[in-house]
């Protein structure tokens, strides 16, 4: 029990960071897509993004740049 306990720990430990690399690659999919394409929902869920990223939300984060891309036809 004990080393499950450990495990989950250190898992939820390294799930912060992965999600906080993960958010400057999307925002940039997003930037050069809407260099093709014009998307004022998306331009605004990017900026979205991106602020939540640099306040450190970055689950909240990936939700919007998500959404974004979706709206753009950017797979994930």
């Amino acid at each position: 029990m004990k080393q499950l306990l450990i495990a989950v720990i250190m898992i939820f430990g390294f799930a912060g960071p992965v999600l906080a690399a993960h958010c400057p690659k999307d925002a940039a999919l997003i930037k050069a897509a809407l260099e093709s394409q014009s998307n004022d929902e998306a331009k605004a869920l990017l900026d979205k993004g991106v602020s939540l990223h640099s306040a450190g939300s970055h689950k909240e984060s990936l939700d919007a740049l998500h959404e974004a891309m979706k709206l753009l036809g950017i797979a994930h």
